[in-house]
C-alpha cells in the first residue's frame, strides 16, 4: 500500500527557510517519482517541483525557481524540498504525491492513472 508522509512545515519569516520530507513507504523510489504541490487559501492546487529518481529529471515552477531545490535519498525513500528565501506567497498547504505513472521534464510534472497523496503539511511565511 503506497504512503506518503509529509513533515517540516511551519511558520517562518519572510527571507527564511525550511525543509519538507516525504516519507515513502510501499513502493520504492528508485523506480518512481515524487511531486511537491502546493494549495493556497482561495487558490487552485499548483505544482511546485517533481523529481525523477530513475533519470534525475526534476522541474521545477517559475515561481520557485532558484529558491527551492528538490531531491531524494533512496537509501531512506524519503524525498526533500529545501525551501530557502521563502515569501508570504509560499505560504500553503503543501503536499507530496506520485501515481502510477508520473513524467517529469523541466518544463512540466504530469500525473497518469492513480494519484496518491501524503496528509500535507502548512507552510507560513509571516513576520
Amino acid at each position: 500500500q503506497v504512503q506518503l508522509v509529509e513533515s517540516g512545515g511551519g511558520l517562518v519569516q519572510p527571507g527564511g527557510s525550511l525543509r519538507l520530507s516525504c516519507a515513502a513507504s510501499g513502493f520504492t523510489l528508485d523506480y518512481y517519482a515524487i511531486g511537491w504541490f502546493r494549495q493556497a487559501p482561495g487558490k487552485e492546487r499548483e505544482g511546485v517541483s517533481c523529481i525523477s529518481s530513475s533519470d534525475g529529471s526534476t522541474y521545477y515552477a517559475d515561481s520557485v525557481k532558484g529558491r527551492f531545490t528538490i531531491s531524494n535519498d533512496n537509501a531512506n525513500n524519503t524525498v526533500y524540498l529545501q525551501m530557502n528565501s521563502l515569501k508570504p506567497e509560499d505560504t500553503a498547504v503543501y503536499w507530496c504525491t506520485t501515481a502510477d505513472i508520473v513524467v517529469v521534464h523541466t518544463t512540466e510534472c504530469l500525473l497518469y492513472g492513480n494519484k496518491y497523496w501524503g496528509q500535507g503539511t502548512q507552510v507560513t511565511v509571516s513576520s
